[in-house]
């Protein structure tokens, strides 16, 4: 090292430790201790009632500016809420107190009006904080608290049950906002949530012994189905069990009572129960369903399968077999319905195929909107369900493309009887003894149990059970339908089960029909390999299969 490099690095060190004092000086200050609560409580008689309260831990000057300096200042601003439960504040100022503090009334709460003073604030969470909840609502809302107190949810507070809800597990405790406003706890759609906070836990159910099925059997009812959808006009839990005055169903004052419920129901049903007792309202998939609700699931639950499970069997097994005829055994047979259709059978009639048109239009439209019901938070449903909080659109759709297809029934029944040629074609779909043996000839040979080709008629089997089923169909749809749709007419005369009844076998049967129509007719006149890509003879009354494959389908 030369002599001019140690010169420099001896001054680099001279001035570092010069400078050394000064950057300790250049340190900030160390923060001011604060100054203790019990500093402040020797002049200020808040010690006892603050040590009590939920602000004990919180030091008086994080809340009280200028505290250090004494003699006070005069007018110094007081402390706002805000500062430290920001939340909470911003829930408060959408609430209806806010808005009516707002608009000038004096009488309207603020935050010291139900926590108190802010140096004795109990504690939210405490025992006495939600024992205390009703009397501190009742300082304005005195009616409702007498209400609220004489019910099942008032005795258990009053108990001391701290599970049991006051009024701010309903309405919120800042946020509280008019029943009519579609953000409140308390809106029609939103009262299932708000009572399942209780009623749907598992484990308060099992706590107090309550019925742990109350809020899904309602959510799947009529009047769950129809809420969810975004109908408000129809009942809540709090349109039969009440708002504030609720009592248990076994108390003879209850709006639940046996007693009671034709009068309960009868608000929006009149003459409901004026012949039958009503029943249970609640109605679930348990032992203790009516039998025949019961009996009606079960049977369905059996026959859908088997019924739907027998048609994709029978089906693979015949596309399978055309398709190896008609592509892997040399030969390259076009699309059919490509070809030119030298047929000279008319399939359907003119008048048929518009009674078809008909009956094809309302099927779906009724299976659109009637899925929609059961299913409105799907994609597909939740677009057409935007304007039911309006107008029952869904249901009246659905009503109207049910009339069209009685209406289309009726029609065709009318032609049958007034017209021989019709009256003749429909002759080939009578159920005859040797369907029963085509049809079991014909799906072993699909299933390739049978080696030769069975016989088939022109109208076999396939064309008879879908024909029959869509008979059978329609009677059970539009007759349960009908209970359904004049509802007052059938719970004045009937017990509520068999509205139960027919909302199952209504579901179930639209269920087994649709599957029907995509599984065995779809596959008929558009997936077959002889038609594909569609079957033109519900438009031009001719089918493209020859004459000599007897084989076709309408």
């Amino acid at each position: 090292m030369n002599t001019r490099s140690t010169s420099s690095v001896c001054l680099a060190v001279l001035l570092f430790a010069a400078s050394a004092p000064l950057l300790g000086q250049a340190k900030p200050a160390a923060p001011a201790p604060a100054v203790p609560n019990t500093t402040c409580a020797e002049c200020h008689d808040v010690g006892a009632a603050l040590a009590k309260s939920a602000h004990a831990s919180v030091a008086c000057a994080s809340c009280h500016a200028k505290h250090e300096t004494y003699p006070h200042p005069e007018k110094q601003p007081k402390p706002v809420c805000r500062s430290c439960h920001e939340q909470t504040a911003n829930d408060y100022e959408q609430s209806e107190h806010a808005q009516q503090m707002r608009r000038g009334n004096g009488m309207a709460p603020e935050c010291a009006s139900c926590h108190g003073k802010v140096h004795e604030v109990t504690r939210a969470l405490s025992p006495e904080f939600h024992k205390a909840v009703p009397e501190t609502c009742g300082m304005c809302h005195d009616k409702v608290a007498e209400h609220f107190n004489k019910s099942v949810h008032g005795t258990a507070v009053a108990a001391g049950v701290t599970d049991a809800p006051v009024c701010s597990d309903c309405h919120g405790g800042h946020r509280i906002l008019k029943k009519d406003n579609p953000k409140s706890t308390v809106f029609p759609g939103s009262v299932p949530d708000t009572c399942g906070h209780c009623h749907g836990d598992v484990r308060l159910a099992r706590r107090y012994k309550l019925p742990g099925d109350r809020i899904r059997s309602f959510n799947e009812s009529f009047h769950g189905l129809a809420l969810k959808s975004g109908n408000q006009s129809v009942a809540d839990c709090a349109s039969c069990h009440g708002y504030h005055d609720i009592l248990p169903s076994t108390d003879p004052k209850s709006t639940t009572h046996p007693r009671n419920l034709a009068k309960t129901c009868g608000a929006c049903h009149p003459g409901a129960g004026s012949r039958f007792a009503i029943g249970a309202i609640h109605e679930v998939e348990n032992p203790k369903t009516a039998w025949p609700v019961e009996w009606a699931r079960i049977f369905y639950l059996l026959v859908i399968p088997g019924t739907v499970g027998f048609m994709l069997l029978h089906h693979a097994g015949d596309f399978i077999m055309k398709l190896t005829r008609m592509r892997f055994q040399g030969r390259d047979v076009p699309m059919q319905m490509l070809r030119p259709v030298t047929s000279h059978h008319e399939r359907m009639y003119a008048l048929e195929r518009m009674q078809h048109g008909a009956l094809a239009i309302s099927f779906f439209v009724l299976a659109y909107t009637g899925f929609a019901l059961h299913y409105p938070d799907s994609w597909w449903a939740s677009w057409f369900l935007h304007w039911e909080d309006k107008y029952p659109l869904r249901g009246t759709v659905h009503r109207t493309a049910g009339g069209v297809m009685v209406i289309t029934s009726l029609a065709h029944v009318a032609t049958l009887i007034f017209n021989r040629k019709l009256r003749d074609h429909w002759k080939e779909l009578l159920p005859v003894a040797g369907d029963l043996r085509e049809m079991v000839e014909g799906t072993l040979w699909r299933l390739g149990v049978r080696k030769q080709k069975p016989h088939q008629s022109s109208h076999s089997y396939i064309e008879k059970i879908e024909y029959w089923a869509l008979v059978w169909g329609t009677v059970v749809m539009a007759a349960t339908g009908a209970l359904l749709w004049f509802n007052d007419w059938t719970m004045t005369i009937m017990p509520k089960m068999w509205i139960d009844f027919a909302r199952v076998i209504h579901f179930y049967e639209a269920v087994l029909a649709t599957l029907a129509i995509i599984v065995w007719h779809w596959y008929s006149v558009i997936f077959d390999p002889d038609v594909y890509p569609m079957d033109p003879a519900w438009l031009t009354g001719y089918s493209p299969r020859p004459e000599d494959n007897s084989d076709h389908r309408g």
